[in-house]
């Protein structure tokens, strides 16, 4: 059953179109995370579900109640029954981490707001710290608290605004499996924005990806991995690219060899096309069933722990693989690339989206 259902939703400020179309449908016990960087709309799209601004056309609807239809009378934020975590923690600074919790919960008249307080705490793991105030807290314990307190009031849909960006790297996978754990155990939604691939990968049962007010496209990890829609989606999802080549008769012909169209390719007409390709179709000193031999030209290299990351130039295109080991930058090395990974879009593709 959708919980969420954004439909054709527009916003504009001024002269910048913030959202631009946007479908999008989040399911009970749903995990959605939206990718993209900063001005593509992920927040403004968050704001409106949450009422916090209106749209200038389209609908949103919250378990079939239409929240936000242009033109319409809008349902104020406190009727949405939603929860937020803000990027900023947004607590209040003289009260404890108790009473900040607390706080949404006596405002609906709750008799055992400060039971329920309690126990949210001690859930995120913060009893012990129940009487402190955020300025005593760490960053990753006040965004505990803030989590505390989106989920005290049992909202029906929890939203995410880049919760986790202010913490260091170890504290936030430890806090993104606790957010994950913590939705699964209260049977919510949520829609969490992020502009971390991995975090999105990690987190989402399914990730969409935004560009310039407009979701390109929504699927799971692997379809994104797999089968990106468009160009830009190829490239946020970190594949290599473009290389310029050409489709004939069902072959395509790229800068490393000529071979059959991927049969996992959304067929591209005749003509010019670019490709991409991720790390896993790129082999140093391994072969695949159907190798394309490249020379590329090695960069140097960067220790990773666990061998080294080698960059290469590749026909104009920097690519990076992870080796045991890399010879020294100046040096020509063998590639070997496997065709059947090959992402292909037609050359006039990207001009259409920007257009």
């Amino acid at each position: 059953m959708t919980l969420l259902h954004v439909e054709n939703a527009h916003k504009r400020f001024g002269r910048h179109q913030a959202l631009a179309g946007v479908d999008l449908r989040v399911e009970h016990g749903e995990i959605v995370c939206l990718l993209g960087a900063s001005g593509s709309g992920k927040t403004t799209l968050l704001r409106v579900v949450a009422g916090l601004e209106t749209l200038d056309a389209g609908r949103i609807s919250l378990a079939g109640t239409v929240a936000d239809d242009a033109g319409s009378p809008t349902l104020p934020p406190e009727r949405r029954h939603l929860g937020m975590v803000f990027q900023d923690y947004a607590l209040w600074p003289h009260l404890s981490a108790l009473d900040n919790v607390a706080l949404p919960l006596r405002s609906r008249r709750q008799r055992d707001a400060a039971k329920q307080a309690q126990a949210m705490l001690e859930r995120v793991g913060l009893a012990a710290q129940a009487q402190r105030r955020p300025h005593e807290l760490s960053g990753g314990q006040q965004q505990r608290v803030a989590l505390a307190r989106a989920l005290a009031v049992r909202p029906r849909l929890l939203l995410c605004d880049e919760p986790l960006s202010n913490l260091d790297a170890s504290l936030r996978e430890e806090l993104r499996e606790l957010i994950a754990e913590v939705i699964r155990e209260h049977g919510l939604s949520a829609l969490y924005i992020t502009h971390d691939q991995r975090e999105a990968f990690a987190l989402g049962h399914r990730v969409g990806v935004m560009q310039a007010g407009s979701l390109l496209q929504v699927g799971t990890a692997a379809e994104l991995w797999q089968r990106p829609a468009t160009e830009a989606v190829a490239r946020f999802t970190h594949a290599f690219g473009p290389w310029p080549a050409r489709v004939d008769g069902g072959w395509l012909h790229a800068p490393w060899g000529t071979s059959l169209l991927p049969s996992t390719a959304t067929r591209p007409p005749e003509g010019p096309v670019h490709v991409y390709l991720r790390e896993s179709a790129l082999g140093f000193g391994r072969d695949f069933p159907d190798s394309l031999p490249v020379q590329a030209n090695a960069l140097g290299d960067l220790p990773t722990g666990q061998g080294v990351e080698m960059r290469c130039a590749m026909h104009g295109v920097t690519v990076r693989l992870h080796a045991g080991a890399a010879p020294p930058a100046g040096v020509s090395v063998l590639l070997n690339v496997d065709p059947s990974q090959a992402l292909v879009y037609p050359q006039n593709q990207m001009e259409s989206l920007a257009a």
